[in-house]
C-alpha cells in the first residue's frame, strides 16, 4: 500500500490512510516518512472515511468487518482493492512491464527497473519490496519510483488473483510452484496473464514455464535458461562468491559477461528474466547486462544485516519452498552451520503448504543445520488454526532434521543465540512481518 499511495500522491492525488499496524503502535518510522509526504494517517476506525466523494483502496488484507469498510458502506463511498486500482494506473501507460510469477518477483522487478532508470528511460516502478539502489535519505521506504517516462513495470499478484486485471505489453513469467493456491488455478492464472501480452517472458527452466512456453504463436515468447541452450538468452560459466555471482549470457552470436552483487544461481535466473524484459523493451545486450553490474539487491532479499563473534546473520524473505530451498542452496555453497528461524506468514499458507515445507527443510537442511519457528503471523481477521508450527517442527525432527517450534518470537531468538557459535549463519526467514529486520537486528545486538 505504501509505495502505490506514494506514486498517486507525486501524481497529484489527495491521499489520506490508516492501517492496523499505526493503531498497533508499530512501523512508526514508516507512518512518519508517509505523512512527511504529504500523506495525513487516521485510526482505522472509521474517522477517517467522511466523504462520498472519497475513495476506499484496501489491501487484501482488510475484511468487510473493518470500521473504516463499515463507514464507507453508510456513506456510499466507492470500496475497491489495492489491484484494482494500481491495474487501472499500469494499464493506462503505453510500455507497460508486469512481473508474475512463485518467487523471485521483487528482485526481477527491481532488476528491471534499474536496467531502465540506468538506460535513461525513467520509467514508474511498483514493488513489493524496497529496491536498494532507489534508497536516498528523503526516501528511505524506495518500494515505488514515478518516473517521466511512458513505462509502468510492476509485480503482479496470482495469490489473490487480482493478476487476472493486469494487461501488460511484456509479461514476465519467473517460475510457477504451489504457493497460495493449487496448482489447476496457477496454470490457469499464469495462462491467461502470458496470453495477452506482446512479449511473454518464460523459464525454461521451469516445468510448467516450458509447457506455456511452447503454447504460445512463434515470436510471442522470449525465453531464458540456464540449462538449454536453445533458450533466447543463456546463461553459463557461473562463478559464485559469498556476495555475488558472475555468469556469462549467449543470445544467438552476442554474449555478455555479468557481475551480480547478489548471490545465488536463482538471482542468475532472475537477472536473465529482466535482460529478456530490457531487450523487449528495446535495450541492447551489452548495455542491460552492463546496468546489471550496478544492482545492489532488494532489502530482505538475502540481506546480510552483520557479524558479530564469528556468527553471520542474515534477513530473507523467503516464505515458501521454492523461496527457502533457493536461499539454503545458496548458503550452503559455502562453509557454516546455519541456524534458521522461520516464521510462517499465516496459519492459511501453512496448512495449505504443509507437506511440502517438511519436505523441503527435510530435503535442504543439512544434519547439523538446526531449525527454530515461533507461531505463524497473526495480526487480526479471521482465520483457522488447523496447522500450527509444532506440527511442522515434529514431522521435520521425525525425518532426521533437529527443529523446534516456540509460542513466541523471543523464545525463538534466546534459542538461537544459545546454539550460536562462530562460523555459524543465523537466517531469519518470514514474509508479511516488517518487524522481522528488526528482530534480526536486535539479535546482532545481543551477539555482540
Amino acid at each position: 500500500m505504501l509505495p502505490l499511495a506514494l506514486i498517486l500522491r507525486a501524481r497529484g492525488s489527495e491521499v489520506e490512510g490508516s492501517d492496523r499496524s499505526l493503531d498497533q503502535g508499530r512501523l512508526a518510522q514508516k507512518f512518519q516518512f508517509l505523512r512527511e509526504h504529504g500523506i495525513p494517517l487516521h485510526a482505522q476506525d472509521g474517522s477517517g472515511v467522511t466523504r462520498p466523494e472519497q475513495i476506499l483502496v484496501t489491501s487484501a488484507a482488510v475484511e468487510e468487518t473493518v470500521p473504516d469498510v463499515q463507514a464507507a458502506r453508510r456513506l456510499g463511498v466507492p470500496v475497491m482493492r489495492r489491484a484494482e486500482l494500481l491495474a487501472q494506473l499500469f494499464n493506462a501507460a503505453p510500455r507497460s512491464v508486469a512481473v508474475g510469477g512463485t518467487s523471485g518477483k521483487s528482485t526481477t522487478t527491481g532488476m528491471i527497473g534499474w536496467i531502465l532508470h540506468h538506460a535513461g528511460r525513467a520509467p514508474t516502478i511498483m514493488n513489493g519490496a524496497i529496491m536498494k539502489n532507489f534508497i536516498t535519505p528523503q526516501i528511505p521506504f524506495a518500494g515505488a519510483v514515478v518516473g517521466g517516462g511512458d513505462i509502468f513495470i510492476s509485480e503482479v499478484d496470482e495469490s489473490d488473483g487480482s493478476i487476472a486485471l493486469f494487461d501488460p505489453k511484456v509479461a514476465v513469467l519467473n517460475n510457477i510452484s504451489l504457493d497460495h493456491k493449487s496448482m489447476e488455478e496457477l496454470r490457469g492464472l499464469f495462462r491467461d496473464f502470458v496470453g495477452k501480452a506482446e512479449t511473454a517472458v518464460l523459464n525454461l527452466d521451469n516445468e510448467e514455464c516450458k509447457a506455456l512456453a511452447s503454447s504460445l504463436p512463434a515470436g510471442r515468447a522470449a525465453s531464458y535458461s540456464l540449462g538449454d541452450r536453445n533458450a533466447g538468452l543463456f546463461a553459463h560459466d557461473l562463478l559464485p562468491s559469498p556476495d555475488g555471482i558472475d555468469f556469462t549470457v549467449t543470445e544467438r552470436s552476442a554474449q555478455a559477461r555479468v557481475r551480480l552483487q547478489v548471490p545465488g544461481a536463482h538471482n542468475v535466473s532472475n537477472a536473465l528474466a529482466a535482460l529478456c524484459a530490457a531487450r523487449a523493451c528495446g535495450l541492447p545486450l551489452a548495455e542491460a547486462a552492463e546496468a546489471l553490474g550496478g544492482f545492489t539487491g532488494i532489502k530482505r532479499r538475502f540481506e546480510r544485516i552483520g557479524t558479530a563473534n564469528g556468527v553471520t546473520i542474515i534477513d530473507d524473505f523467503a516464505h515458501n519452498p521454492d523461496k527457502i530451498a533457493a536461499t539454503l542452496m545458496t548458503l550452503h555453497a559455502f562453509p557454516g552451520r546455519l541456524l534458521v528461524m522461520f516464521q510462517p506468514h499465516g496459519f492459511r499458507p501453512l496448512k495449505h503448504m504443509r507437506n511440502e515445507l517438511v519436505a523441503c527443510f527435510a530435503e535442504n537442511l543439512q544434519r547439523d543445520d538446526v531449525l527454530v519457528m515461533p507461531e505463524p503471523v497473526y495480526y487480526g481477521g479471521t482465520t483457522e488454526r488447523l496447522v500450527t508450527s509444532e506440527d511442522i517442527a515434529r514431522e521435520v525432527t521425525a525425518r532426521s532434521r533437529e527443529a523446534f517450534a516456540f509460542p513466541d518470537r523471543a523464545a525463538c531468538g534466546d534459542k538461537l543465540l544459545a546454539l550460536a557459535k562462530p562460523g555459524d549463519r543465523i537466517v531469519i526467514m518470514g514474509a508479511r512481518d516488517d518487524t522481522l529486520p528488526e528482530f534480526a537486528v536486535d539479535l546482532l545486538k545481543r551477539l555482540g
